[in-house]
């Protein structure tokens, strides 16, 4: 049943998104609290080498992006690389893709809004944190349950704010390094080759570098998700990811060279964001608080992009009657119609639990659950690439005009993208900090392939002879 990919099939879901929401959906999923608070680790271990990390991660991610882009453009479905999975390697593939990917949504939404509800409460100390979380959830629960273009509509504009601080960052920055700013010298690049040199950490310092920041690129699939949902879903995912990506590169790795031109990277620390340290060493008042806005509004844009992608994935998994079949309604006609909002509830119900726990639990139970998703971004990766190899012979033979965006140099690149995935997992396991990743991820990988192949051996049986 899986020998040919069926023809699209029409959902019942809205098509309110327009290609300036894909688009910024896109820049808006991956530019968040990794980026502007997390590169402080990658840049700890790495030096000015950070670059070469975020290069080779975003690559990576590229490289990833590029082959669902043309998977979905010829192929769109709400549930994007688990359907892909389903028809290129089987349903027990489906399943897992989907559910992993809805178990890993619903986890980091909880991280994601108790980190948003301590920067409140920092602002506000008479709210509780929980009170925070209470009401962001409230807010972007009521924006999903209601027309998908009032969550295009919010993502349209938090991913704006973010684009345009770190444009702003970017201007301030190479002013710096000119010594074009008011009672500043030109920096030039002695901070590039200073403090042990360009690889201070050689290129071990590199690797470590790659493991601490390929995670902030994920959120790009949402993009294919939310493709659907638009008028013309094969042109839209297209031209969501090609400029996505370009302008993902640019953002990434053009700030890490601005924050190691500027300042020495042993001015650096994790934990600590490296772009207020830079803020307030060309002067800017209040450098601080602003990006305390600035990560508060990406972990809302996050926070509202994973409920969204969370409750389409669940609805294609129901679809294919791998969810109850009951998550399948959606809202009536008019103004809001075409809303899974069963699956959103679904979702966002087991978001307040994991929220819960981790409010009551960060440091025993959430963090168990925190770490069996903390690689499971990258076997998602890999069913994407065992897609792509086994899809794109399928779909020249019998619609090859359906490809519009093929991937680069096919198959080598797809191989070499595996065996980079491969590579992460593996430098992964020989790191003490990353091993209970690895490993917690894997069993839920494995416990969620055993329900999968159990439910599809299941399945024959009830139709042998």
């Amino acid at each position: 049943m899986h020998d040919s990919p069926p023809p699209a099939q029409s959902e019942p879901l809205s098509h309110g998104l327009k290609q300036r929401h894909l688009t910024m959906l896109g820049l808006g999923g991956v530019i968040g609290a990794g980026l502007f608070v997390g590169s402080g680790a990658g840049i700890a271990v790495a030096g000015p080498a950070i670059v070469l990390s975020y290069l080779i991660a975003g690559a990576l991610a590229m490289l990833v992006m590029r082959m669902l882009g043309e998977m979905s453009s010829a192929m769109p479905a709400s549930g994007s690389f688990s359907v892909h999975a389903e028809r290129a390697l089987g349903r027990w593939a489906g399943f897992s893709a989907g559910w992993l990917y809805w178990f890993l949504l619903v986890v980091v939404l909880a991280v994601e809004a108790t980190a948003a509800a301590q920067i409140a409460h920092g602002w506000v100390p008479g709210v509780e944190p929980w009170a925070w979380v209470l009401v962001f959830m409230v807010v972007f629960t009521a924006a999903n349950l209601t027309a998908v273009k009032n969550f295009g509509e919010f993502e349209f504009w938090f991913a704006a704010l973010e684009v345009t601080a770190i444009v702003v960052f970017l201007v301030l920055g190479l002013l710096a390094i000119f010594g074009v700013l008011p009672d500043t010298d030109p920096v030039g690049l002695t901070n590039l080759t200073g403090q042990g040199g360009f690889l201070p950490n050689g290129w071990d310092g590199v690797v470590s570098g790659v493991l601490t920041v390929v995670f902030a690129f994920g959120g790009l699939e949402v993009v294919t998700i939310a493709a659907a949902e638009t008028d013309d879903p094969a042109r839209a995912v297209g031209r969501a990811v090609r400029s996505a990506v370009v302008r993902i590169l640019f953002f990434y790795v053009g700030s890490m060279l601005v924050i190691v031109t500027v300042l020495p990277w042993t001015a650096q620390q994790a934990g600590l964001s490296p772009y207020v340290k830079v803020l307030d060493a060309v002067g800017v008042p209040s450098a601080g608080q602003i990006m305390n806005i600035v990560v508060f509004v990406a972990l809302l844009s996050a926070l509202n992009a994973n409920l969204y992608g969370s409750s389409r994935m669940i609805f294609s998994l129901a679809e294919r009657g791998e969810a109850p079949r009951a998550l399948l309604k959606v809202s009536g006609g008019g103004r809001d119609g075409g809303v899974p909002r069963r699956a959103v509830l679904a979702s966002v119900a087991f978001g307040f639990v994991s929220v819960l726990l981790n409010l009551k639990w960060p440091d025993s139970v959430f963090l168990y659950m925190l770490n069996s998703v903390g690689a499971v971004l990258l076997f998602v990766w890999g069913l994407i690439a065992a897609s792509q190899l086994r899809l794109r012979g399928r779909i020249e033979r019998e619609a090859p005009e359906a490809l519009t965006l093929k991937m680069w140099c096919f198959p080598y690149l797809t191989w070499l993208t595996l065996a980079g995935l491969l590579g992460v997992l593996v430098l992964m396991l020989t790191d003490d900090a990353a091993r209970p990743q690895v490993l917690w991820s894997a069993g839920a990988t494995g416990l969620v392939l055993l329900v999968a192949v159990g439910r599809e051996f299941r399945g024959r049986r009830d139709v042998a002879p």
